[in-house]
């Protein structure tokens, strides 16, 4: 039993996804340098391998100024609407019971429709309050990741943890451009070719350093909880993605996308049913600052954060593992950003669209 235990949980710390809307949390593959995701791995003598797919699915709708929802834009249809799908890829090697290394690939597609960005969410300027849509496609931001369990997993502790290291790289293109609808003078239509909005980029264009902890403690023989946390540092301000670049001057605070820092944390419990089952109840927080901790804070970004309860469940049989979880908003913010704290009147704050919900499915076989 405790072996299930131990198994289940390393599913469970594995299962690291990014979905906000607006807010734009990159979707960061799950994490694949965990151990104990399989009852084989206590059968190692030499090195193993581990394959591993995820896939990531929100709708965000919802817009936020701070902490207070905008009813009203559902109510006159003027929302942004967001539906995005990733497939994350995932490859690690556990040359010893506490070392692992991995590689993940996020392959993105996104959908965004709006009025704003075409003829405008004025029913003057848009009669017919039409919504067009903005797509991305292709490979996101690959991160290289390196763990180390800080205990030995053999003794099977009632409590362990690990640290981690990663490399961000910039696979994914942060300029990506579609086609936008405007009206002239004499009301006819026509088409604006520049980057989608920065919510559905497939990268941000820079390198970033990330660190992570991650443990669990077995509270009872079928009792455990579970914790990890990750933060992203992108050292670099902006990067050469001009928002509009039909625009006359520059703005030198948002003309060009901002490269975020990044933040998630979660919290929970996992209950074992038997027959390498896991039910698992717990709590998660994710966002992007409005600061960055390392490196200058310029460029165009909707910080925020969304604090979720996240119920889910897993199995294990043999070198086989799967979880489903899905995290449900209960608190969303829109907090300001940099250039918002700019305003010398203290009144600008930028909004941003949430999710209520996403869906997290993860699948990894040993071999």
């Amino acid at each position: 039993m405790k072996r299930i235990i131990y198994s289940l949980i390393g599913l469970l710390l594995a299962n690291e996804g990014f979905s906000q809307g607006c807010v734009a949390v990159r979707h960061m593959s799950c994490t694949a340098t965990n151990a104990l995701t399989s009852s084989e791995y206590f059968k190692q003598k030499n090195g193993q391998w581990q394959v591993s797919m995820g896939y990531r699915y929100f709708r965000s709708f919802r817009h936020f100024r701070g902490d207070v929802e905008e009813h009203e834009r559902l109510e006159q249809n003027t929302e942004v609407i967001n539906l995005s799908h990733a497939l994350d890829l995932g490859i690690s090697y556990q040359p010893n019971a506490r070392l692992a290394f991995g590689i993940n690939l996020p392959i993105q597609y996104n959908d965004r429709s709006s009025l704003y960005e075409h003829y405008g969410n004025a029913v003057s300027a848009n009669p017919d309050q039409k919504r067009f849509h903005t797509y991305s496609k292709g490979i996101g931001d690959m991160r290289l990741t390196a763990t180390y369990w800080m205990l030995n997993p053999y003794k099977l502790p009632k409590f362990n943890f690990a640290l981690g290291a990663g490399v961000k790289l910039p696979t994914g293109n942060p300029g990506v451009t579609d086609d936008f609808h405007k009206l002239n003078k004499e009301k006819q239509d026509y088409v604006v070719n520049k980057p989608v909005d920065q919510s559905i980029q497939l990268g941000d264009g820079g390198v970033g350093v990330s660190i992570e902890l991650q443990g669990y403690g077995q509270i009872t023989k079928t009792l455990t909880a579970y914790f990890n946390g990750y933060y992203l540092f992108n050292p670099k301000e902006t990067n050469n993605v001009l928002r509009n670049p039909e625009a006359t001057t520059i703005d030198l605070v948002t003309g060009y996308f901002s490269v975020a820092d990044q933040f998630a944390g979660r919290l929970g419990l996992s209950q074992s049913i038997g027959k390498g089952l896991a039910i698992m109840l717990g709590g998660r927080v994710e966002g992007v600052p409005a600061i960055d901790a390392i490196g200058g804070s310029k460029g165009f970004r909707r910080p925020g954060y969304i604090v979720s309860a996240e119920p889910g469940i897993a199995y294990m049989k043999g070198k086989f593992s799967a979880a489903v979880n899905v995290p449900y908003a209960l608190y969303r913010n829109r907090i300001k950003s940099y250039s918002d704290r700019l305003d010398p009147l203290g009144v600008r704050h930028g909004d941003a669209a949430f999710a209520d919900y996403s869906v997290s499915i993860n699948i990894s076989r040993w071999f």
